[in-house]
């Protein structure tokens, strides 16, 4: 039995108790809808206006009725009833459809309309009959002053393109003006009036006040609707950005049907140089598809949006990188390391026996989670780099160039790119060992020619002489991991997993002691949310006769 079958079999009554890892499933249905989105809005903001108005209407009506005014009162208080009902008609919780709403919307507006023209015709007309001009000057300053708030307020309140609110706002700022010339017209009384105000005005208030709320609607629509086509991609609600990488963005994000959370990555287009990112950036997700393995990053879907992203949607994992966990709490112990490094090899068995090489395993690039329960669950994420040995022509690296991350990248990698098998990737684990086992990497040269010329040339520091505490027999695996000619690694991850089972402390860490450890270092410190889905850091993509001290 291998060492592989070995590791499975002793899993085995540990896998059961999850379900079997699906194959990637295309979810049927609509994608979320801007009417949607704007009828959840528009009810919003129609229940906020008429809450506005009510109260403008009410201290209206209160004033009038203190200084005895008591003309069209029993409309007054039957539109201000109208108003105020739709605040409980449109009860939040409950939802209504489009031309529903929009009907409310002109009748609660309509309303104001109707009682404020009739408020300006009645008192014109009545301090005109009683010849007090000044009165009927200020009487139609007044209401114009009011019309212009009414416009402010529709404009500000209610969502409407630039058209729509063009084709309301507009012929509303001028009924002041019609009001006015149709009583100059039916009222010799109303016209005398008038015709005393000297007052210059170069341009009918209502008018500029309609042009402003017109402006402001389509700015705060157009907003909008730019906040929500951001948020939607397919199916998929953007919710935070997680971070960012060398292949694009990472988003915590919901399924807007399902209402599964889940982690979106995407790039947009840009240049031309983006256009080959895309292809990249396809071409991981296409490898990952490939796999079921339950320690390999799970994609659900992926797709391109109308604007040219691309996307693909994988789990969201709560956790955090090998990166963080060492960086925060130091080194691991003997058993733990073994503990993730054997599901490592899991995931990269999978990977290899259908020909895929990973070339980019370092520790940024391993998640330590849980599912189902069970702690320490490792993830191995980011095949953006994966070579498909058995397809060449898929592998569109210039000649003369190399990727991956320095840190932890096989001699091989660097020399000849496209020629590294399965034992580049070993290598890399063995650096990646290294790291959990004393804190740090094989080599730590800062300018990134002479870490490759280290991982080439310069021998690794003994893992006893950092951490005395490593076992020797661990020490010897990691060590034939780091050598630097691959003939005298381990010839294939099944061979390594079995190195590993023989480890005395391969057995010493227990799902137990992984739950206490998460409980102690996570959930008292709060850090569980914080460091949530923190994906792979930037990928390195540099040309090998590059000599600077970062590549990008």
């Amino acid at each position: 039995m291998t060492g592989l079958e070995k590791y499975l079999g002793t899993n085995s009554e540990q896998a059961s108790s999850h379900e079997k890892r699906a194959n990637i499933d295309f979810v049927a249905g609509s994608s979320p809808a801007y009417g949607d989105e704007l009828a959840r809005i528009l009810q919003e903001r129609i229940r906020s206006a008429a809450l506005v108005l009510t109260i403008l209407l009410s201290i209206s009506l209160t004033s009038s009725l203190l200084n005895k005014i008591d003309s069209l009162v029993l409309l007054r208080i039957l539109i201000l009833a109208t108003i105020a009902g739709s605040l409980f008609s449109l009860r939040p919780g409950k939802s209504y459809s489009l031309p529903r709403l929009r009907t409310t919307e002109l009748i609660v507006f309509g309303l104001v309309i109707l009682q404020v023209s009739l408020m300006m015709v009645t008192r014109m007309i009545d301090f005109a009959t009683l010849h007090d001009t000044t009165s009927v000057v200020a009487v139609r300053y007044f209401f114009e002053g009011g019309w212009c708030l009414l416009l402010l307020i529709y404009g500000i309140f209610i969502p409407n393109p630039m058209k729509r609110a063009a084709i309301i706002m507009l012929p509303v700022s001028l009924l002041p003006l019609m009001i006015t010339w149709g009583l100059k017209i039916v009222s010799t009384d109303v016209a005398t009036c008038l015709e005393s105000d000297i007052t210059a005005r170069p341009f009918p208030l209502p008018v500029a006040a309609a042009f402003i709320g017109i402006y402001g609607s389509h700015i705060i629509s157009t907003t909008r609707r730019e906040a929500f086509r951001a948020r939607q991609l397919g199916q998929y609600r953007l919710i935070e950005q997680l971070g960012q990488g060398g292949m694009g963005e990472v988003h915590k994000a919901e399924h807007v049907l399902l209402k599964r959370p889940c982690a979106i990555k995407l790039i947009k287009t840009e240049s031309e140089a983006d256009l080959q990112a895309i292809k990249h950036f396809e071409r991981e997700v296409k490898a990952t598809a490939k796999l079921t393995h339950w320690n390999t990053i799970e994609i659900y879907d992926y797709g391109h949006t109308e604007d040219g992203t691309f996307y693909y949607v994988m789990e969201l994992l709560p956790g955090m990188s090998l990166t963080d966990l060492v960086e925060q709490y130091g080194p691991v112990p003997p058993a733990r390391a073994v503990h993730f490094l054997k599901q490592v090899c899991a995931a990269l068995d999978e990977a290899h026996s259908i020909g895929f090489i990973h070339r980019d395993i370092k520790p940024a690039n391993i998640f330590a989670t849980q599912r189902g329960g069970i702690f320490d669950i490792v993830k191995l994420l980011d095949f953006g780099l994966v070579k498909e040995q058995e397809v060449e022509s898929n592998d569109t690296s210039k000649p003369g160039s190399f990727s991956g991350t320095p840190l932890y990248m096989a001699p091989e990698q660097a020399a000849s790119y496209e020629d590294v098998d399965a034992r580049a990737d070993i290598y890399s684990l063995g650096g990646v060992a290294y790291f959990l086992l004393t804190g740090k990497p094989p080599f730590t040269e800062t300018n990134i020619a002479r870490l490759i010329a280290a991982h080439a040339n310069e021998n690794v520091v003994p893992l006893s002489e950092v951490n005395p505490t490593i076992p020797l027999d661990l020490e010897t695996i990691v060590l034939k991991c780091l050598n630097k000619k691959p003939t005298e690694r381990y010839p294939n991850i099944t061979s390594l997993l079995a190195a590993f089972e023989q480890c005395e402390c391969h057995n010493a860490w227990s799902d137990k002691q992984a739950a206490q450890w998460w409980e102690n270092k996570l959930v008292q410190n709060k850090h569980i949310e914080k460091n949530e889905s923190r994906f792979a850091e930037a990928t390195i993509i540099c040309d090998a006769k590059d000599d600077k001290n970062s590549c990008s």
